[in-house]
């Protein structure tokens, strides 16, 4: 009997890509054995975040890294360092930013749900720019510009397609140009491989990507790359700092002045990532830096044959195969035509994940009428059983 079995919860195949809802992505048979091994022994969880992060910043060109419990967490973390950065006092006192640099600028276009990890540093977003294309509408330089005050702690810059919006560099050239950082979310974009180093490239302070989506690692994880004086306040907010300043591996900082005392318990305490989690982390790195976005597209598309040859020919649809230009994960798309095309595809959703076994597919714009799979997922027996159960209950 499996571990699911035994608890009572069934389990899905995952044809819906790295949802977190989902379990995030399948770790290698070398992450989970890192994971085990690391879970076998004690170790001075700075000392393990400091190599990690030398790994991390050797593998993305930034200056430091860090590992985080997620890519929100990691945003959460990289404001709150913005907004604290080496104040003792000011770490004590967050969500609490009386008196501190409590703003982050953000282009209109660029606002999303997941900014509620930024809001909970306690600071508020300032919006600019307008929703649309330049020229009916859209961000000017300058509106970013005039929005940085003494106030402002960063900018943020989620990694979005959104028409209109300043792209990083531009961003960066007008938020460094009045020495205030700016925070990348790009959270999933990843592939392609080359956006590890891309963001740090173009400038940006600090960037977070998840750990459990492309880079297949614990799906609570993530990293944190950027600036050295940056990450060095993300640790000192999120490690556990139960100790005294006479046996204080950072107690350097103290004899020089440079910090006030030992901060205790920060903002990041809720936000703690374990030995085992750092390790596997790191092991995924690793293994997909040393990978290929090239081996990785032909295998996903493999897995997506097997799945398009069992829908060909039926009626009522169309069926097409779709890369994003600037993210080469294919997927493969169900158009319904006729009417009431979006309760159909909804109920298909529904039908999937309730049958035997229970499959999970996209239904990011079913209410057009469109379901995807994504093969990120799968394997190769799954890809098939994927295949059997769409043609049956499309053929219903």
């Amino acid at each position: 009997m499996s571990l699911y079995d035994d608890l009572g919860v069934p389990t899905v195949i995952n044809a819906s890509g790295t949802l977190t809802r989902l379990g995030g992505s399948r770790m290698a048979p070398e992450t989970l054995a890192a994971m085990a091994e690391a879970a076998a022994s004690f170790v001075p969880i700075d000392d393990l975040q400091a190599r990690a992060g030398e790994i991390i910043a050797e593998i993305t060109g930034a200056e430091a890294g860090y590992v985080v419990s997620g890519a929100a967490a990691g945003l959460s973390l990289g404001i709150a360092a913005c907004v604290a950065g080496m104040d003792v006092g000011a770490m004590d006192r967050l969500p609490d930013t009386t008196g501190l640099k409590n703003e982050v600028v953000v282009q209109r276009g660029h606002r999303n749900a997941y900014d509620h990890a930024i809001r909970a540093v306690g600071v508020r977003m300032v919006e600019v720019g307008y929703l649309g294309y330049p020229g009916a509408g859209g961000t000017h330089p300058w509106q970013i510009a005039e929005a940085i005050t003494e106030r402002t702690a960063a900018v943020a810059c989620p990694i979005l397609d959104t028409p209109g919006t300043l792209p990083l560099p531009e961003v960066c050239r007008i938020a460094h140009a009045r020495g205030v950082p700016v925070v990348v979310d790009a959270a999933a974009e990843l592939p392609p491989r080359a956006n590890l180093r891309r963001f740090i490239a173009e400038g940006a302070d600090l960037v977070v990507f998840s750990g459990g989506k492309a880079i297949a690692g614990p799906q609570a994880s993530g990293i944190l790359a950027g600036r050295a004086d940056l990450i060095a306040s993300v640790a000192l907010q999120h490690q556990d700092m139960d100790v005294r300043p006479q046996t204080w591996s950072w107690r350097p900082l103290l004899d020089a002045h440079l910090l006030a005392g030992v901060p205790h318990q920060g903002f990041g305490r809720s936000m703690k990532v374990g030995r085992e989690e750092i390790a596997g982390l790191i092991t995924a790195l690793r293994r997909y830096a040393a990978g290929s976005d090239e081996a990785d597209l032909d295998r996903w598309r493999r897995l997506l044959d097997p799945i398009e040859r069992a829908l060909d020919g039926l009626p009522g649809m169309c069926v097409t195969r779709h890369v994003p230009a600037h993210k080469p994960i294919p997927s493969l798309r169900i158009d319904l035509a006729g009417s009431d095309t979006a309760e159909r595809a909804y109920d298909l959703v529904n039908r999937l994940l309730a049958g035997e076994p229970a499959i999970a597919i996209d239904q990011s714009h079913a209410e057009h009428g469109r379901l995807s799979v994504n093969p990120m997922g799968l394997t190769a027996d799954e890809a098939s059983v994927v295949a059997r159960r769409l043609r049956e209950e499309l053929n219903r």
